[in-house]
């Protein structure tokens, strides 16, 4: 069979069954609990891989394995700061969120910002739905810019085409279905990506003849910065660089595209289960990629563009039919996830921002969000190009900066007055968005680090018990 042919019928077969999960999960919502929340009934397996899917993965499947080309070596510090953001979020934060939230709360807004009534409560409300909207439009970009690559590589179509058929996709079972429609889909895409992350770094590995040819291929590599744990920074360049990978970690414990999952939960006695499922999920997932790109270091020599290597390698090593199947899953996988930000986006707009949330005409305005920020994100995508990693690590850390402090404070028993929650809001997206505009710091440190920790210590500053405020 045609290797493209094959992999036309493979995408059009997975994007029939994502359109059937969005007409089935269409009968389980009727209203705006379950259209955000799915009626917060999500089983273990759903809830962990769901919110893992969400949060990496065209970041983790074409990001981290072109940084891998690039970097190298180093590009492990990206697996140290991602599963330490990992374990905080799942082991600290998932169970006191989805004992804290209650029923009370539908959105992390909700939770973070509390009543409306409240001094400053609708003020807060108007920040962190700007903040959500803002990041989320460069966020939703990336995957679509994710899609359209492998869309390139693997079906020899146009790209703008190609991208626009893959987000109506997006848009459409999202559309229908809601939180189940996304979290189901999320939950296949997981397991696929997984699949892909043991199959290709095995048969890469196998091609370059193990870990020690691996290894010594790197080592001999023209650029001595590929075989060294801190590239090619030296001294404290080094320990920044260090530091800038670990604190991609600190945005996981505040996105609200991942937290819902957490607020999700059916049964808390579940939440043990649902913590390891996720942790090894992350780690199978992230070392499978770095693998691919180091091996792609080692087969492909020098390619132009440092994102395309995944689909490289898997063309060169697996047959043709074998390889178009793989990469039309790893295409399905990346396009589905950008279906968890539109859903937050729309709950900004039709929950957290109205003074009155609800109404006959909550679920058509939500979807009109879905159908306006994916315009936005798709215009990004065509004519804002920048790298898959670059972009998402932008939106990643001005909205983690945001409300990561928020969450850790508030879940700590602390309650923050109203204008401190504004100022740790504004800090850490502003603050983010300010030192992006300023050159690169090694590993990016002052952007990642420097928000975060401002407006955690302004959060800490501030906080007060919460029986002092009662």
């Amino acid at each position: 069979m045609n290797p493209v042919l094959a992999v036309a019928i493979t995408l059009v077969a997975y994007q029939l069954g994502l359109l059937a999960i969005g007409l089935w999960a269409s009968r389980r919502t009727r209203s705006e609990d379950d259209f955000y929340l799915g009626g917060r009934s999500l089983g273990p397996w759903v809830a962990a891989i769901s919110a893992n899917a969400s949060s990496s993965s065209a970041w983790t499947l074409v990001g981290v394995s072109g940084a891998a080309y690039a970097w190298g070596i180093s590009a492990i510090w990206l697996l140290v700061g991602v599963l330490a953001g990992m374990a905080l979020a799942w082991f600290y934060v998932a169970p006191r969120l989805r004992a804290a939230g209650g029923d009370e709360d539908l959105t992390l807004i909700d939770f973070l910002c509390g009543s409306r009534r409240q001094p400053g409560g609708m003020r807060n409300r108007r920040i962190a739905a700007l903040i959500v909207l803002v990041s989320f439009a460069f966020y939703v970009s990336a995957q679509f810019a994710a899609a359209g690559l492998a869309f390139e590589q693997a079906l020899e179509l146009d790209a703008t085409v190609a991208l626009l058929i893959g987000v109506a996709v997006i848009v459409l079972y999202t559309l229908l279905g809601g939180f189940w429609a996304v979290s189901t889909t999320d939950l296949l895409q997981g397991l696929l990506m997984a699949a892909a992350a043991v199959v290709l770094p095995l048969v890469a590995l196998v091609a370059v003849g193990g870990p020690g040819p691996l290894w010594s291929s790197l080592a001999a590599d023209p650029n001595p910065a590929i075989s060294s744990i801190s590239g090619p920074h030296t001294g404290l360049a080094a320990l920044g660089f260090a530091f800038g990978c670990i604190a991609i970690g600190t945005g996981h414990s505040g996105q609200p595209h991942v937290l819902n999952r957490f607020m999700a939960l059916g049964d808390p006695k579940q939440m043990g289960r649902a913590q390891w499922i996720g942790m090894v999920w992350t780690t199978l997932v992230l070392s499978g990629m770095l693998l691919v790109g180091w091996c792609g270091r080692v087969l492909l020599g020098d390619v132009s563009a440092n994102d395309g290597v995944l689909f490289a390698v898997a063309q060169q090593l697996l047959p043709p039919v074998s390889a178009g199947i793989l990469v039309a899953a790893i295409l399905s996988a990346i396009m589905s996830t950008a279906d968890s930000q539109l859903l937050v986006a729309a709950s900004c707009v039709t929950h957290d921002l109205p003074g009155k949330p609800g109404g006959p005409n909550a679920l058509r305005w939500a979807r009109m969000t879905v159908l306006g920020l994916s315009a936005l994100s798709l215009l990004l995508a065509l004519f804002a190009p920048q790298s898959v990693f670059d972009r998402v690590l932008f939106a990643w850390h001005a909205v983690g900066s945001a409300f990561a402090p928020l969450v850790l404070v508030r879940l700590w028993g602390k309650q923050i007055p109203p204008a401190a929650v504004s100022a740790v809001l504004l800090v850490g997206s502003l603050g983010t968005i300010t030192l992006s505009l300023f050159p690169n710091t090694p590993g990016d440190w002052l952007e990642r680090l420097a928000p975060f920790c401002t407006a955690l210590l302004i959060a800490l500053l501030a906080a007060r018990t919460r029986k002092q405020d009662d």
